[in-house]
């Protein structure tokens, strides 16, 4: 295996030595813009008002670039789509968040510390010349709550830096760290412990007993190789289609090793994906140790396009191996076909999404992941139940300036999962990541609902409010296994035959949970935030409901809030 893995990072390096020497382009090049809910739907609300795809980039893969972004930034500034002080403020902000793209004037500071700092109001000190360009900023949040039946209150600390920048407008680059100290939410600190693994982070020190400290490194280097092909090489995460949790790829995993392929062409957008990931952590006294773990390999190409101006359909496969396998480099091979001719047990997933903005302000939009299927088994009376059916499935509905009130979003959403869905039989090939899914938190075995409140009264305050219902099946202990826990072998502690399998088996459990906050931002990017969190958990193992309500103040400059809405 590791010199499989050398071969494997050799050949990344000689990707990215050939862009590097290949590159010969004029184009401009932007960095992408890290995923953060709130921000990306900023963006995407004023196409869904327009009741059309935007020309410039299709929002089923994320995150986008900059440079792109900020075209169709420049392509608002006339319409009619931007009509409150708080749209005008929404496009400003954007465009000064990505100043040396945009064609549109986006001030300067007008009292620049000592001439030299802050001379953007987005950059705490910038270079900017045809050569180079570089940005940086520092990263802090800074919040305190309580938390009823909590004897530690959850509290964290994080500072960093983050960095971007262009050479020759032709290689641009990324970069954001950060430390962390962390006491969580009692939900999160049980989920935590359950799986060896801190959402959305790799390895972790414990931190006073009750917390978690850890240190956060993201990054890529991206090349413009063609008018319509782009590379990047980076450290980060993804995530695939519209909605709030994502069946195919999201980001609530541990960040990753990937190269990444996007060419656009007319109305088609192809994505290639390959990466590095852990695919499990030893463990110390129940703590990481800094041994090296076992490692995997996915990959995955998505085929999106447009149909006329208002639908768009994306086409998903992947593959998951414990092995490096040079067959699935090849970024037009259909991944399925290489495995069955191969002989091998990688496990392929096939899925995929789309949205429809069928009316100014409205759209629908939905994704299907196939895992396994028995078409008899599927169709047919006699296989109700199939544990070979293994599907998740995504529908959604939003609806922009609601009841005709500006800046009042909703959002609806359905999520489930079929038991045993993302799990596999052989190690280390189940849809995970640092022991964390790759998809919904919850893994399988899963309904839920969810509902989304946005409202932006006056331009620097933003106040949304989720609502959230769970219904999903819990195993008693770690030797069975009811189907939803991805990490667990499919085959093995399974207390159902094949047929008879239902959506939420096992240990019942449901979860009520409602999540307000307010953000007001004092500076460019510099946000105050309150938030209130209800949760109520009821499962058959439970005397009596669990009751949670926690209060919570903080602050955040340049940093993506943490969500805690699972």
């Amino acid at each position: 295996m590791q010199k499989l893995t050398c071969h494997y990072l050799a050949w990344s390096n000689l990707f990215f030595l050939m862009f590097l020497t290949s590159h010969t382009s004029t184009f401009a090049q932007g960095s992408y813009i890290p995923y953060e809910r709130e921000y990306y739907h900023r963006i995407e609300r004023y196409e869904i008002l327009q009741g059309q795809n935007n020309p410039f980039f299709q929002t089923g893969f994320k995150p986008y670039r900059r440079d792109i972004v900020a075209k169709y930034l420049d392509s608002l500034v006339n319409d009619p789509v931007i009509q409150s002080s708080s749209d005008r403020f929404n496009l400003a902000y954007l465009a000064q968040d990505n100043w040396e793209f945009v064609n549109q004037e986006t001030p300067e500071s007008k009292n620049p510390f000592l001439k030299k700092i802050y001379r953007r109001p987005g950059d705490f000190a910038h270079y900017y010349s045809d050569d180079f360009d570089i940005h940086l900023s520092p990263v802090l949040y800074i919040s305190g709550g309580m938390e009823t039946d909590n004897d530690q209150n959850p509290a964290q600390l994080s500072r960093g830096i983050v960095v971007r920048g262009a050479i020759d407008k032709k290689v641009s680059f990324f970069t954001y760290m950060t430390t962390s100290e962390v006491f969580f939410p009692s939900w999160v600190k049980n989920y935590a412990a359950y799986n060896g693994a801190v959402p959305g982070e790799g390895f972790w020190k414990e931190y006073n007993a009750d917390g978690y400290s850890y240190f956060s490194a993201r990054g890529h280097v991206n090349f413009h190789l063609t008018k319509s092909i782009q590379a990047q090489v980076g450290h980060d995460r993804n995530f695939v289609g519209e909605g709030y949790r994502s069946f195919l790829l999201s980001d609530f995993s541990n960040p990753y090793m990937f190269v990444k392929l996007n060419t656009k062409v007319w109305k088609f957008q192809v994505t290639n994906l390959w990466t590095q990931m852990t695919a499990d952590v030893l463990y110390n006294r129940g703590r990481p140790t800094d041994g090296r773990y076992p490692q995997k390999y996915f990959s995955m190409h998505r085929l999106g396009f447009n149909v006329g101006k208002k639908l768009n359909l994306g086409f998903f496969e992947s593959v998951m191996t414990d092995k490096v396998n040079f067959n699935y480099f090849n970024p037009i091979v259909f991944f399925r076909w290489v495995e069955q001719q191969l002989g091998t047990p990688d496990k392929v997933m096939l899925g995929m999404d789309g949205k429809w903005n069928f009316y100014p302000g409205m759209q629908l939009y939905g994704q299907f992941a196939l895992d396994e299927f028995v078409f008899n088994e599927f169709f047919g009376i006699d296989g109700k139940g199939s544990k070979r059916n293994k599907y998740g499935v995504q529908a959604g509905y939003k609806y922009i300036n609601a009841l005709e009130v500006s800046n009042l979003d909703l959002q609806l959403e359905f999520n489930s999962a079929r038991p045993y869905t993302f799990q596999e039989k052989f190690d280390y090939q189940s849809f995970s990541n640092w022991r964390t899914p790759l998809t919904h938190p919850l893994g399988a075995n899963f309904k839920e609902f969810l509902g989304i409140v946005r409202f932006q009264p006056i331009p620097k305050l933003n106040i949304s409010l989720l609502g959230m219902y769970q219904l999903y099946g819990d195993d008693p202990d770690q030797n069975t296994n009811w189907g939803g826990d991805v990490l667990k072998n499919r085959l093995n502690g399974s207390p159902t035959g094949l047929f008879g399998n239902t959506t939420g088996q096992g240990v019942e459990n449901t979860v009520v949970q409602s999540n307000l906050v307010a953000s007001y931002m004092l500076k460019h990017n510099f946000f105050i935030d309150a938030s209130h969190t209800f949760r109520r958990r009821t499962a058959q193992d439970l005397n009596a409901p669990e009751n949670s309500q926690f209060l919570q103040l903080g602050i955040r400059w340049n940093f993506i809030r943490p969500d805690f809405n699972f």
